[in-house]
Formats: structure tokens, sequence, C-alpha cells
């Protein structure tokens, strides 16, 4: 508080003042718990992170209320309308083709990038956001051999791609890229890319059969990116947080690692669990699927991107912020 005051952060208020205002009694400012006694309503980015943050702060006096609205991403922007127009049309032979298709473009930049041609008939998991410890960009290769494994399986192979930036000071993030990148030189099936600008995102989600999002429950107020991957014919396969509660029903519209409660866990624990409940799913349910029952995994897709297109569009986001908020 005293650097605060230093730095003419309180406009010419005394530390005194500052902290009748604030009820806040010791030498640490804490801006969001200002921000929540200040305010008349506050919001969360999802219905999970809307009870985890009513869990965090309720032992304070004096906060507004907090609600959630559920962040979104813009269907218009983002989605690959020929895909949308086949969906509609019933015309399963042009959706896969053109789903082969945008694989197939999308792998040239995996190709000028890293040298690797991968093949737009192999499964393709893609995990690509911003890397942060908590994200664990590096779970599913946590297990050596099961990873080896993974990539030698002659009946369902399958290609992995990671891209995605750390902050510049988020050393334990650098170093979770830099060990991939050394991982990648092993595996001819594994590529990182450099970069993450809007036009890479969206390429990566076309090239994506199965979308991996495995956060550390429940540190993802909402990410978004499976919503971008879904309106591009992306299967999501995540962990149930942020967003995914709301959208997730398993086995029909996507698949989901481990559970909601962890609570009795352990972090090592935790990513144990998850690391098993991810290979589980991944090889017992999601691999035969696509290989062995085409009808049934393009269904699963298509209703992934049928049930994200309107819940999860910004105008329904933008709507509830002013009905529930700004009125």
């Amino acid at each position: 508080m005293q650097l605060c005051y230093d730095m003419s952060y309180f406009c010419g208020l005394s530390i005194e003042e500052v902290k009748t205002l604030t009820g806040m009694d010791d030498h640490l400012f804490n801006h969001s718990l200002a921000a929540l006694r200040f305010s008349h309503l506050a919001n969360a980015v999802s219905r999970l992170h809307g009870k985890v943050a009513q869990a965090m702060w309720s032992k304070y006096q004096g906060i507004c209320p907090i609600i959630y609205i559920t962040n979104a991403q813009n269907w218009t922007y983002w989605a690959d309308k020929q895909l949308y127009k086949k969906l509609e049309e019933g015309d399963n032979f042009w959706w896969d083709d053109r789903k082969q298709y945008l694989k197939k473009r999308s792998f040239d930049i995996v190709a000028d990038q890293t040298g690797r041609l991968f093949s737009p008939d192999i499964f393709t998991i893609v995990w690509s956001r911003r890397f942060a410890g908590y994200k664990r960009a590096d779970l599913i290769a946590r297990d050596k051999k099961r990873f080896t494994d993974l990539l030698n399986n002659k009946k369902y192979p399958v290609q992995i791609i990671w891209a995605g930036k750390p902050y510049p000071m988020d050393y334990p993030a650098i170093n979770d890229f830099n060990y991939l990148v050394q991982l990648s030189k092993e595996y001819h099936q594994v590529a990182v890319l450099i970069g993450y600008e809007l036009s890479l995102s969206k390429r990566l989600k076309q090239a994506a059969d199965c979308w991996l999002n495995n956060p550390r429950v429940p540190r993802e107020a909402s990410g978004t990116s499976g919503m971008t991957a879904a309106m591009n014919g992306a299967l999501n396969f995540s962990t149930n947080d942020g967003w995914i509660p709301e959208f997730i029903k398993h086995g029909i519209n996507g698949f989901l690692i481990g559970k909601s409660d962890y609570s009795n866990m352990t972090v090592p624990e935790q990513d144990e669990y998850d690391l098993n409940s991810l290979y589980d799913v991944l090889q017992n349910q999601i691999l035969p699927l696509f290989y062995e029952q085409k009808e049934n995994w393009r269904q699963i897709v298509k209703n992934g991107m049928n049930d994200v297109r309107v819940q999860f569009d910004s105008g329904r986001m933008v709507t509830e912020y002013y009905q529930k908020l700004y009125i």
C-alpha cells in the first residue's frame, strides 16, 4: 500500500483514507477486493468460474454479488461456412472432403515451419493456446512409454501439433515450450509451431480432428479455443473446466477427461488421474471411433458444431452482458 501511495496511485488520498474506503486494515492493497467492494455487480466468465469466484470471495465482507456470463466466440469470423453448409445439406461425402481439404491446407504451414509432412488421413491432435503451467501442455507426453506407444500404434496412427506462446517472463511455461520442441525432434509425427496469431489459430483448428484441452481443474476461468475448434469440425477432448461443463455431453458432442471434483487430491495425484483418464478415453473410445465407426464419429463432431453455434456465439454473450449486467 505504501508503494502505491508513493506512486500517486490513490490520487491524493492518504493511506488512512484508503484503508477506511476499502476496508483493508493491513499494509497490502488488494486490487480485486477494492473493485468488488466499489462495484454494484461483477461477473465471472463461466458458470464454474462463478462458483469458484463466489467461494473465493465469500469470506470478505461488503463485496458485490458475482454472477456469471460465459464467454463466447464470433461464429461469423471463425466458422468454416462450407462445413456448416454441407452439415445442413446432410452431404456427408462433401463434408468429409471439405474437412480433408482443410487439414491438407493447414499441414502446408506445418511443413513450412518444421519440415514435417503430415497426412490428412491420420488422426490429428492439436494442443494450441497460451502456454501456462496450469494448462499442462505436456500432460500427454509425461509418460514417455505411453506416449511412444501411442505414436507407434500402426492400427490407430496419430499426429500431434503443439503451438502457442508463453508470457515473456513465465519461465516454467517457457521451459514447457522448449521441452516440447526438443521432444518433437524424437518423433516424426510431432510438430511444434512458432507463433499464434489469428490466421494460424484458425488454420490449426481446421487441422484438428481432436482439440485437446487439459487444464488443471478448476484453474481455467473460461477458455474459448475449443469453441472455435468446434466451429471448424474438430472434436473437443477436455477436462471438465471453464466453459466445458456447459457444453460437453460425453460421447455425444465431445469427450471428457477425468472428473469434476478433485477436492481430496493433491496436485500430483490430480495430474496422474487426468493422465490415466486421457489415455483411457483416447485409446479406448476416441481412436476406435475415428478409424472404425466413421458415421458415429462424424455425427459427434457435427453435434459439437451445432451445439456451439448458438449457445457460444458472441451475440448471445453480448445480449447477456446487456440484460444481466449493464441494465
